[in-house]
């Protein structure tokens, strides 16, 4: 549904248990299928741009090859920043309605496209059925959202008025704005941070993920013919190299990132260094992924906890900053939790992506596998109680993991205190909720968290106590929705303004006031 000013409603997720609908996400995979490999050339301005060649893999069949890409170089991205300065002038002096309009466009592109779309992000990043629709769902959203959002910060704030004074105040655009966005979400999160900014004025240089350029340019795609100039919106494809470049160049404002915490903090320290030709202090809106814990009291109903801990640890192969990573367990409970958790695990179909009985698919690449893989062996190791679902491994290259059920870790193994992002789940029993609150107090991040209790005492205690940005009670950590749960995290989880909120526009523009005296002295002729 197209969002008003006044009005925002969730697209609806698909209803895959239909048959009819099966049927025609099966044919619009097909349909995909008979297309590959896509091109993904460098977009810079008007001019399809070729480079060195790369490739994207579906992450459950390598040796198929889902899009070609041009990786972009430093001299790329000064032609791209180049563009964008001169797309700024005009993005920002339409209208906000005028940009509003062109936002709804595209959503209404993508919305016209979501089986296609749907069966890219199943192909090019291993997300199963209802995670790849949700993705879509959640890319329309941030559209119709940020387009009304856009209008609502146009009518300004209002101010203190004394006789004799007017007083105003109005956003305009920050500038130039760089986004580097991640594969787990390749067309919502990519949308999202691109529409936020261009939103509110701002010409956009987008870098996504070495491992989705084809659901990227997707977007961008959709972003063009709704109406938003070339020059004020440009694709750059690649590793590292344009994303450092971007970072480092004086005449981009802003940077918007999702992505690993090394790296978030990599692009704060080098966004922090003033150059001789800049006049501006960086902006950088950074989301950097958590170590999500859950905490299970005595009264909890675990015939409620079991599925909410299945989805949010393996779904999407735990591949998601929000996914649960780590459940403390009241000790009157833990052996029953632990218990039904590993018969629970052991029922989980890892599968390809396209098969609709998947649970479980593919992690993204080789290196996660085997990095998923050390930190399973590291906590075999030394775990009381260990169990997976790794009997039904598929066979061939693809890059499966086994979900796991590691119990009775100690809180410094590395299991228990780093980002795994992948199927590994840690179950830790604790006498009490205060040291549950305790232990998750110690993390050094703070994304998301969970608490299942029946006592409404407790969900206060743990809400106030809590650092997390978005805590879950009595049901699954993962899933945020776009203007219902606002999505972001403190600490060395992120910057923290929270995307799909009401807040996050005002990361993209300056405000400024006009101060004038309305006393008037004669009048001019």
């Amino acid at each position: 549904m197209s969002a008003t000013s006044a009005e925002f409603v969730n697209e609806p997720l698909l209803e895959l248990r239909r048959a009819e609908v099966r049927t025609a996400a099966t044919a619009a995979l097909a349909a995909l299928d008979a297309q590959l490999p896509l091109e993904v050339p460098m977009l810079i301005g008007t001019e399809l741009v070729g480079g060195e060649v790369f490739a994207s893999v579906d992450p459950g069949a390598p040796e198929r090859v889902v899009a070609r890409a041009h990786a972009a170089t430093v001299g790329h991205v000064d032609a791209a920043v180049g563009r964008a300065v001169d797309g700024q002038r005009a993005w920002s002096l339409r209208s906000a309605s005028e940009r509003a309009a062109v936002l709804r466009d595209a959503a209404t592109l993508l919305r016209d496209r979501r089986l296609e779309l749907a069966a890219l992000a199943v192909r090019e990043c291993g997300k199963p059925w209802p995670e790849a629709d949700g993705d879509v769902c959640e890319a329309i959203d941030f559209l119709e959202y940020y387009a009304a959002g856009a209008e609502a910060l146009d009518r300004g704030r209002a101010l203190i008025q004394l006789p004799g004074e007017r007083n105003t105040m109005r956003y305009v655009p920050r500038g130039v704005t760089a986004v580097i966005a991640p594969w787990n979400f390749p067309l919502a999160i990519a949308a999202g941070m691109t529409s936020a900014a261009l939103a509110t004025g701002n010409a956009v240089i987008l870098k996504p993920a070495e491992q989705a350029p084809a659901c990227a340019k997707a977007v961008v795609d959709a972003l063009h013919a709704a109406g938003v100039p070339h020059d004020a919106l440009s694709l750059l494809p690649g590793g590292d190299e344009p994303g450092r470049a971007l970072v480092a160049d004086p005449r981009v404002h802003t940077i918007v990132f999702t992505g690993s915490c090394a790296a978030g903090l990599s692009i704060l320290e080098r966004a922090a260094t003033v150059q001789d030709n800049q006049f501006h202090i960086k902006k950088v809106i950074a989301e950097m992924g958590g170590k999500n814990v859950v905490i299970v009291d005595a009264d909890a109903d675990l015939d409620d906890v079991v599925p909410a801990l299945l989805s949010s640890a393996f779904g999407f192969a735990g591949q998601k900053c929000s996914a649960a990573s780590r459940v403390l367990v009241h000790a009157q409970v833990a052996d029953a939790l632990a218990q039904r958790l590993s018969g629970a695990i052991r029922t989980l179909q890892v599968g390809p992506a396209d098969d609709f009985a998947t649970d479980v698919g593919p992690v993204i690449d080789a290196e996660a596998q085997q990095r998923v893989g050390r930190y399973v062996a590291k906590g075999t190791a030394t775990a009381a109680h260990v169990a997976t679902a790794g009997d039904s491994l598929p066979t061939g290259d693809g890059f499966y993991v086994a979900p796991a059920l590691l119990v009775g870790l100690a809180d410094a193994h590395p299991v228990i205190q780093d980002e795994i992002f992948g199927p590994v789940l840690a179950l830790q029993s604790v006498a009490s909720i205060e040291e549950a609150c305790e232990r998750v107090d110690a993390s050094r991040f703070a994304l998301t968290g969970g608490l299942f209790s029946r006592s409404p005492r407790t969900v206060e205690r743990v809400s106030e106590r809590t650092p997390v940005g978005n805590l879950y009670v009595n049901r699954e950590i993962t899933g945020a929705m776009v203007g219902r749960q606002p999505f972001g995290g403190g600490r060395l989880s992120g910057t923290g303004p929270k995307a799909g909120g009401p807040d996050y526009l005002v990361q993209f523009v300056e405000a400024r006031t006009v101060t004038e005296n309305t006393v008037r002295h004669g009048l001019v002729v």
